[in-house]
Order: C-alpha cells, then structure tokens, then sequence
C-alpha cells in the first residue's frame, strides 16, 4: 500500500501511533518485573518507555498538523497482548513478559533494531521501523508539495508545549523533545526524532550529537549481553487477564486497567481543540495518574502471590476498560473498593480522588 493520498497518510500516522502504543506495556511490564527499581536495567528500561511516550505525541502531532484527527480510547487502538508488532514483517509477537536477557534481546532489540545498510522506505510489511519512519517522511514531503498539508494553524490541537515533556536518567534534551508540528520541517524533524532516539539511523549508537544518550536498541543491547546485569526479577505470569486472578486480586488489578485505559481518554482531550488552561489540567492529569496510581499498583501486585506459598507472583494486565459512565466517578469507585480491602493503598486512593474530571 502507498502513500499516495492524504487519506493514506493519515492512516499511515494512525498506525505508527499504534505501533509505538503497542511497545510500552511490554516495556513497562518487563520494568516491572526487576526486583530492584534503582537498578541500572530498570531505568534504562524506564528512560526508552518515557520516549516512547514521547513519540507517541509526536506522531499524533504530526497526524493533527496535516489535517487528521488521532484516536486513542478506542478498543481498537489500546493493545491487547499477546499481539503482533502491527503491520511489522516478519512478524514479531510482543507480550507481557517477565524480564529477562533472552527476552531483550529476542523482541526488544529486534523491534528497535536500526535498518540494514541500502535498506528502503517500507510503507507496509516493514522490515525496520526506521523504514516505515521513512516512508512517511517521504510522503510527507511529497504531500505537502503537491497539496500543501499544513497551511491551516492546527497547535490548538496539539501537545505543543515543550514543558510537558522532560527527560529522565539515561536521556538528554539534545536528543529531542516535545515541539509543535506547523510545517513541513517541523513535521520532519519530529520524524528524525523519534529515529534518531529509538533505532538510530544504520549503526549509530547516540540520540545526541554531543553522545550521551544512546539509542533504544543499544541501551536494550547492555542488558541483553550483561553489561547490566538485570538481577533478580518477580515471577509473574506471561500474559495475565484480571478475570483470571484470585477475587482478592481482581479489584487492584481492575483499578489498574482503568487508569490505563483513562489515560487514553486524557490523550483524546490532548488532542481536541481546548483552551490552554485545560491542556495543562489534562497533562496534569495524566502524570498524576500514571505516577501516584499506576506505577504504585503495579509495584503491589508483583509482591502478590497468585496462591498462599507459590512463587508465582500477581502483576498489572494492560487491559482495556469500559467505562459505562464518568470515567472519574468510576475510578473512584474502584479505588473505594481497592482500599477498604487494601488500606496500604490509600494513598492511591489519595490521588485519584483528587482528580478534576477534564479528560471526561
């Protein structure tokens, strides 16, 4: 398949959206799997999946400056595991999986893996992610040319604010950030953005010109070869459903989905036409929730075990969750539901009952 039309190339943004949705629940799930979250292998895992975040708001700015309109809460859109790389040949199965180097370095570093040398754009059926990457970028390039894709002033609609975006440990500002999209340079280098820290282009092993920050594929690289060694890890089960876990479980394990799956309601008000008090309440939003509500539930469910004396150990199942209602009334009700069963996780419950409702 080409791109060829404007509709093709929206199409194409949407996919590479989902291409990089798709990656970090993987990551996260193997980040959190290793016992010692101070460790080397942990936040060097942590620091690929905050870009990646990034790049996701990349591309949606992309798909919005040249006219397109990026869906997120969509269970179409959320993944679900175990599933294939979309549209990524030959085909490479990502799950939720518990870290480990054969892990890494079977899917990690294949999916971050930079282009062989002559390699083409690939627009579909791509053999590296730098090549679809490229294909886009071409059509961009083309598109805008003959019909001019960014002549109307689409930032409203954008995470434009460098401010929403920091990097942690392990990445470094010159490597890219967060910036609006409004012409055909600003799309392209946010393109080279998401290449340059993720693969790299051919065998370059820096995001930054300065080489301090090292692509996803070498940071991924260290672990696998033992150069960081990842130490002890959780045993927790490959490709959990909430559904399957023991009733005292469930409840967490449901609060989690659900504040995974605001998230993407958070990011369809990103990316809709509000005012900028709003945007900075909806990235408040969605921070406070994946910092003071998920990354705790998560560290708690991998100290469960499944069942009184076994080794294997409960974890975060990155499920889509329905909400039938006010997504906010509905977190809190699960978070009623979570404490009075689990006091230590009031301040979860804390945090979320502080939330203001924008992403409804």
């Amino acid at each position: 398949m080409s791109i060829d039309t404007l509709e093709s190339l929206h199409e194409h943004l949407q996919w590479a959206i989902q291409v990089e949705l798709s990656t970090i629940p993987a990551y996260l799930y193997a980040m959190y799997s290793v016992d010692d979250d101070t460790s080397v292998p942990y936040r060097l895992i942590r620091s690929v999946v905050v870009e990646e975040m990034l790049h996701t708001a990349l591309v949606a700015n992309v798909l919005t400056a040249a006219g397109g309109e990026p869906r997120f809460y969509d269970e179409s859109v959320v993944p679900s595991y175990p599933m294939a790389l979309p549209h990524h040949r030959p085909e490479i199965v990502l799950g939720l999986e518990r870290a480990s180097p054969e892990l890494i370095d079977r899917v990690f570093v294949t999916i971050e893996r930079p282009r062989e040398v002559g390699g083409l754009p690939e627009d579909d059926d791509y053999e590296t992610i730098e090549q679809f990457y490229m294909a886009v970028e071409e059509a961009i390039e083309r598109l805008d040319t003959e019909e001019g894709l960014f002549e109307v002033d689409r930032t409203d609609r954008q995470m434009a604010e460098s401010g929403y975006y920091a990097p942690v440990e392990y990445d470094f500002e010159e490597s890219g950030g967060l910036d609006a999209v409004v012409d055909r340079e600003t799309a392209t280098s946010a393109v080279e953005t998401i290449v340059h820290q993720g693969e790299g282009y051919r065998d370059a092993e820096y995001a930054d010109p300065d080489h301090h920050e090292q692509t996803h594929y070498y940071k991924f690289k260290q672990i696998a070869d033992g150069t960081h060694p990842l130490g002890e890890t959780r045993a927790v089960p490959t490709n959990p459903r909430a559904a399957e876990y023991p009733e005292h479980l469930r409840p967490a394990a449901d609060l989690f989905n659900a504040c995974y799956s605001y998230l993407y309601v958070l990011m369809d008000g990103l990316y809709s036409p509000v005012d900028s008090e709003t945007k900075d309440d909806l990235v408040l939003e969605l921070y406070g929730v994946m910092m003071a509500a998920m990354r705790p539930l998560a560290r708690w469910l991998t100290r469960q075990p499944l069942a009184d004396g076994a080794d294997e150990h409960a974890a975060p199942t990155f499920e889509f969750y329905r909400f039938d209602g006010d997504p906010v009334e509905e977190l809190h009700r699960l978070a009623d539901a979570v404490t009075e069963r689990n006091p230590e996780l009031a301040h979860v419950h804390g945090a979320l009952v502080q939330l203001r409702g924008v992403g409804r």
